[in-house]
Order: structure tokens, then C-alpha cells, then sequence
């Protein structure tokens, strides 16, 4: 094929933004990635009320209260048991989604909500901490099965020169659910010791509405032709999220795509890491997703209001600070949403994570000086906000849509397992050793962050291709064809090379 027939092929496939893709994106993320956000941020307004519900529980069973350490221990279990119940569902996520397809394993899992909320509203009531904690793992097990489904099911049905902007309406919902929980933790809101049991519970709000409307879109076009065979219904679902247009060059390309598979059932995690055609991709989502975790935002989201106190900020002026800093995700995750196909996915990604390592050396160093420098705690709040903002630019969605483009259909449920399993750990480290690191560590603590963003953003320079208007199957090929960003020659020794825009190689 040449230059103009290529270029021919890539304008009959791509598409525009439709109001069914529009609203599928915004249900499907609303429902379940706000959660996400939600459920990140919903603990760290209330600590102070939770901690002491715990406490008083504690004296009327044992008669005598919780001492400092078990009480930090107790509550910093209730933040990260977050982590354990995502673990659970990005491990079966596979499952999930190549038995109810993508759409249908987000409905499905939306029950997980109801359920959560009703154990976490009722805690209080029944005096039982057990009960929160439970809510937490269940309300995570919702988190870990719709942070791999919803990112799937938009990279699927998007054509591809909307991808990106579809892939990252989930961050921006995220971003969405912590501002959420920052403006309703204000104390003229829920933030008051009474309402923390309503605020732990709102969760099933949005996912009400998911639950009631997506189900009349269809499911996923690749789904329905790939893996179920069925050319008719995949027609259906093109016409009706990318409008009435002529899709056969869309079905051949899912047909060129399935014919290339050695076969349409779907491989394991085992069978992905033995596959060493798949190395790089492997590697790739493995290290974007710990550095996604371990950046520190976590420790952000999780404990906004105890580092603001550390840093020196006024506690009347905390929860505020708080929600400026919501507003600022918000901005920056939209900034993000409408360059990203301009931009691409490797630029985000690098700028994210490298203003992020900056700001997170910044703390160190305005934590340190803050005794004797007065305005270094302005520098503090800058810093924590420079974090997230850089956060929401790329690495909080990104790398799903990496997992999505990076894998045919067969090798794609495996893969986001794989992430999956990685991002919820590290979420779950990070979540329960974090106060403690703190207090030993102290400002120092940040320093692994801006190690670690750092070392994301070089292997995101020297290794990941850009992916930016091209089909799964490019991509694919793409890999499969050379080492990414790396070359060796017998003649010239080790070169290293460059992807240009249109995934050839070129030397330096």
C-alpha cells in the first residue's frame, strides 16, 4: 500500500464525535471512574470523625481506648483495604469482560455499589467499624473490575482519531470525584461528625444513573465481531455510535485484526508474559502503572488535609486550600483531554510525570526550610498542587489508553489484568505505610516519588513509541517488528533510534 492509499485508509476510518460516543463515555465513566475519585478523596476530610467513631466503638467493647499506633494502623487499614478490594477485581476482570463483554461487565458490577453503600451508611447505626471497612473492600472490588472495563470499552468503540480524547474522559471523571468529595467534606456540607456515614455512602448516586441508562447502548463493535463472531450486531453498534456512515472499512479492519490472531480465545496473564514478541508491551504497562502509583498522588489524595497541617497551613483554611486543589485537577485533566490527539500520549505522559518528580522534590525542600523560611509553606501548597496537576495532564489516563492500544483483542483482557494487578498493589502500599514512612522519613519521604516519576519519564522517553492515530493493528505490528527506541548493529555497535510520528525508526 502507498503513501495515498494510506493516507486514504486512514480517512475513511477515522470518525467524529458523536452524541451516543459522547454519552456513552459520560455514563460509563460518571457511574464508575468518579467512584474511583470519589472513593480516593472521601477519606480525608472525615479522618478526624472516623478515627474517633473508632475510638469510642473501641471503649464501649473493651472498656478502654485505642492508643495512637493502633488507631493509625486501624484507619490507614480502612484507607488502603481501597487497594485490596481493586486488587480483587482487576484479577477477574478478564473473565468479566470476555464473558458479558465490556458494556455488560459495567452494568453488571454496578450492584457492588449499592451494596457498599448501604453497609457504609448504616455503619455508624449499628456501631461497627467492621462495617466501613467491608463498604471500603467491596466499594474497591467495584473500582478494580470498572478501572480496566470502562477505559476497554471507550477504546473500542472510539474510532480511532478519538481514542485519546474518549480514553481520557475516565481521568476527568476521576478528577470530577475528588473535587466531589473535597466541596461535600467542607464543613458546611458533610464534613460534620454526624455526616460522615451519608458522605461515605453518596457513592451510589452516580452509579443509579449508569445503572438505569447504559444499558440501552450497545455493546462494543471489536467485542461482538472478534470474539462473539457476530458481523451483524457489530455493524448495529458502529452505526449507532459513530452515526450513519458507511463502516465497511471499519469492519475489514476488525476482520484484517481477527484474521491475524492465531486465535480468537483469549490468552492468560501466563501466556502474555511468556510470549517474548510481547516484552516490550509487557514491560510497558507494567512500569507505567507502578510509576502511575508510585508518583505520590495517592499519598496526596489520601492525606491532602494532614500534609497541608505539616506544611504549616491554618486548620481553618485546610479544607479550602483542599478544594482549590480539586479545581486544579479538573483544569489540568481537560487540558489534557484536548491535546492529548494533537499532543499525542507520549508528551503527556513525560510532562506529567516530570513535573510531578519536580514538584516532589520541591516539598522536600520547603518542609525543610519551612522553620526558618516563613513562605516556604506557600511553596508546600504549590508543590502538592504542581503534583496533581501534573498528574491529571497524562499519567492518570494515559496509560489505559496505552493497555488498550498496545494489545490486540485476544492478548487485551490479560494485559489489563496485568496493569490492573500492579496499579492496585502499589495503590495499596502506598495508602497503608505512607503516615508511617512520614513520620519516620519525614520530608524526605517525597524523595522516592521524584525518584521514581523521574525514571517513569526516561522510560517513557527512550522506549514507548507514540500510538497516535493508529490501529491496534499498527501498533501491534509496530512491536512486534523491532525493538522499541533501541537498535544494535554489528557495524556501528549500539544505536539508539527514535519512533517518528508514523512508527518507523529513525537513527539519531
Amino acid at each position: 500500500m502507498d503513501e495515498k492509499e494510506t493516507l486514504l485508509s486512514n480517512r475513511k476510518l477515522a470518525g467524529h464525535l458523536t452524541f451516543p460516543l459522547l454519552a456513552a463515555g459520560f455514563l460509563s465513566s460518571f457511574g464508575s471512574s468518579m467512584l474511583y475519585g470519589y472513593n480516593l478523596a472521601v477519606v480525608n476530610s472525615p479522618a478526624e470523625h472516623i478515627k474517633a467513631f473508632y475510638n469510642a466503638t473501641w471503649f464501649y467493647r473493651y472498656g478502654q481506648p485505642l492508643t495512637l499506633s493502633p488507631l493509625i494502623l486501624i484507619y490507614s487499614l480502612t484507607v488502603s483495604i481501597f487497594a485490596c478490594g481493586g486488587l480483587l477485581g482487576s484479577l477477574i476482570v478478564g473473565k468479566l469482560v470476555s464473558g458479558y463483554g465490556r458494556k455488560g461487565t459495567i452494568v453488571r458490577s454496578a450492584p457492588l455499589v449499592f451494596i457498599a453503600g448501604g453497609i457504609m451508611g448504616l455503619s455508624r447505626v449499628l456501631q461497627s467499624p467492621e462495617m466501613v471497612v467491608i463498604g471500603r473492600l467491596i466499594s474497591g472490588l467495584h473500582s478494580g473490575i470498572s478501572l480496566s472495563a470502562v477505559p476497554m470499552f471507550l477504546g473500542e468503540i472510539a474510532p480511532k482519531n478519538l481514542r485519546g480524547f474518549l480514553g481520557l474522559m475516565p481521568s476527568i471523571f476521576i478528577c470530577l470525584g475528588v473535587f466531589a468529595a473535597q466541596i461535600l467534606g467542607l464543613p458546611e456540607l458533610l464534613g460534620k461528625d454526624e455526616y460522615w456515614p451519608l458522605f461515605l455512602s453518596l457513592i451510589v448516586v452516580p452509579t443509579f444513573l449508569q445503572f438505569l441508562l447504559l444499558p440501552w447502548f450497545p455493546e462494543s463493535p471489536r467485542y461482538l465481531l472478534i470474539e462473539k463472531d457476530n458481523p451483524h450486531a457489530s455493524i448495529h453498534a458502529l452505526k449507532s455510535y459513530h452515526g450513519d456512515c458507511d463502516v465497511h472499512d471499519l469492519i475489514q479492519e476488525m476482520k484484517d485484526e481477527k484474521n491475524s490472531l492465531s486465535s480468537v480465545e483469549m490468552c492468560s496473564v501466563q501466556e502474555l508474559l511468556s510470549d517474548h514478541s510481547l516484552r516490550w508491551q509487557v514491560i510497558t504497562i507494567v512500569v507505567i502503572n507502578i510509576g502511575m502509583q508510585m508518583s505520590g498522588i495517592d499519598a496526596i489524595w489520601f492525606y491532602t488535609n494532614a500534609i497541608f497541617a505539616n506544611a504549616g497551613v491554618s486548620p481553618s483554611q485546610i479544607p479550602y486550600t483542599t478544594v482549590g486543589t480539586g479545581a486544579i485537577e479538573i483544569i489540568a485533566g481537560l487540558l489534557g483531554c484536548f491535546t492529548i490527539e494533537k499532543l499525542g500520549r507520549r508528551p503527556l505522559l513525560i510532562s506529567g510525570f516530570v513535573i510531578m518528580g519536580i514538584c516532589c522534590a520541591g516539598i522536600t525542600v520547603a518542609l525543610e526550610l519551612q522553620e526558618r523560611v516563613r513562605w516556604m509553606n506557600y511553596v508546600t501548597v504549590a508543590c502538592v498542587i504542581g503534583i496533581i496537576a501534573g498528574f491529571c495532564i497524562g499519567p492518570a489516563g494515559v496509560p489505559f489508553i496505552l493497555t488498550a492500544e498496545l494489545f490486540k483483542q485476544s492478548h487485551r483482557p490479560a494485559a489489563y489484568i496485568l496493569g490492573g494487578a500492579f496499579n492496585w498493589i502499589c495503590n495499596f502500599i502506598v495508602g497503608l505505610i505512607f503516615p508511617f514512612f512520614q513520620i519516620s522519613a519525614g520530608a524526605f519521604a517525597y524523595l522516592v516519588f521524584c525518584v521514581i516519576c523521574l525514571l517513569v519519564a526516561g522510560y517513557v522517553f527512550l522506549i514507548v513509541p507514540e500510538t497516535k492515530n493508529k490501529t491496534f493493528l499498527e501498533i501491534s505490528l509496530m512491536f512486534a517488528s523491532r525493538k522499541p527506541h533501541v537498535r544494535f548493529s554489528s557495524a556501528d555497535g549500539m544505536k539508539m533510534g527514535r519512533f517518528s510520528e508514523y512508527g518507523t525508526l529513525e537513527s539519531n
